[in-house]
């Protein structure tokens, strides 16, 4: 498994690839690859206040049920991110599950995101996880407007050329 270190090191001795040769962006060429079964977990908070903890855990917010609407809406977000992010390829999104628990001091999201595709899916789960917390917000802001979205972080990934990796401490 390679570390953040290993890959850091790797990544200063190669060529940024979604630059061309006179430094213009692009979008990387994968056509050639194989595609093989890759994962990405991401997570997140949003800090809420207590009156909202209390609205979320005796369900009585009033847009509804914030907790389904954001799982849905981190789903959704995973498979638009190649309309979200001009760089990002467009491939399957072939698995995605977003968990939001309501916690003493907010709501912590998490996204896994599956594929068997050419690239992975570490910006789909990052997507999938601020998309849900946004929309946590959308459903709260009614309720309190100093909510925020915090520590918005990739915490593993597995597959593909780089092969497995995963944040050390979290």
């Amino acid at each position: 498994m390679n570390t953040a270190a290993d890959i850091t090191a790797s990544a200063a001795s190669q060529p940024f690839t979604h630059l061309d040769s006179a430094g213009q962006a692009r979008m990387v060429d994968v056509t050639e690859k194989t595609p093989t079964v890759r994962s990405a977990t991401a997570a997140g908070f949003v800090r809420c206040g207590p009156t909202v903890i209390a609205a979320l855990r005796d369900g009585t917010t009033p847009k509804g049920d914030v907790l389904a609407v954001a799982r849905i809406a981190g789903i959704q977000g995973a498979k638009k991110t190649a309309d979200l992010l001009p760089l990002a390829h467009v491939i399957g999104v072939h698995g995605a599950v977003v968990d939001v628990i309501v916690g003493d001091n907010g709501v912590s999201v998490t996204a896994t995101v599956r594929t068997a595709d050419r690239t992975g899916v570490e910006m789909e789960a990052l997507t999938a996880v601020s998309v849900a917390a946004l929309a946590v917000v959308d459903m709260v802001k009614g309720i309190d407007k100093s909510v925020t979205i915090e520590n918005v972080r990739l915490l593993a990934k597995t597959g593909g050329k780089s092969g497995d990796w995963r944040r050390a401490t979290d």
